[in-house]
């Protein structure tokens, strides 16, 4: 695993959450409908920029799986970006409803896929994301849980990431969020992340370039 870079970003973020926007793309500006539940912790804006920063062009044409979805802001960032599909996962029924309305709102409606289920049981069962022309496109999966599963479910985490690599496509990209708490060193082929602080946060990058060995 590459040590965590030096990054102007590695100051104190602030804790509160503002208007909720997709901040790049065509749909950039357009604000997100959010219920304020603490449960779904969105990414922080500057976060998040920084994490599509890094990602660049590599979000066009991939279909995004936003694990652990919450508001959905990674998936639909993904989507404003240049992204052709997005399946979101969330557990919660009512937030799982307010992607659908947001994804219809932004004209996004016909490129989402929102399953309302437990992210790790539908990847347990072996249930993986297809979008609904069928299309095998690299994904670019966002996993960034409520930070406590870090510790509380570490070893389903594990689990669940180690999973999701072994089956993404050639081109594929993996990013995590966690925080201090969590060893990156824990994660498969470990030298292959790219980590970086955003503190609190601290967010991994993986491309998948090759087959699993």
């Amino acid at each position: 695993m590459r040590k965590p870079r030096p990054h102007n970003a590695d100051v104190p973020l602030r804790e509160t959450v503002g208007p909720l926007r997709i901040i790049g793309g065509t749909h950039r500006g357009r604000k997100l409908h959010y219920s304020g539940d603490p449960r779904t912790r969105p990414m922080k804006e500057r976060v998040r920029e920084a994490v599509f920063n890094l990602l660049g062009p590599a979000v066009k044409g991939r279909h995004a799986i936003d694990l652990f979805a919450g508001t959905g802001a990674l998936g639909f960032e993904a989507l404003s970006r240049g992204a052709e599909f997005a399946t979101f996962y969330e557990r919660h029924f009512p937030t799982a409803d307010l992607i659908r309305a947001n994804a219809v709102e932004l004209g996004f409606d016909a490129a989402c896929q929102v399953i309302a289920a437990d992210t790790f049981l539908q990847f347990r069962r072996g249930a993986g994301p297809t979008p609904s022309d069928g299309r095998l496109r690299p994904w670019i999966v966002f996993c960034s849980p409520p930070y406590d599963f870090y510790v509380d479910r570490r070893d389903d985490l594990l689990r669940l990431t180690q999973h999701i690599g072994e089956r993404s496509p050639l081109g594929s990209v993996l990013v995590v969020e966690a925080d201090e708490r969590f060893d990156f060193g824990l994660l498969a082929e470990p030298e292959a992340w790219d980590v970086r602080p955003y503190r609190p946060a601290i967010v991994g990058v993986r491309h998948i370039e090759k087959s699993p060995a």
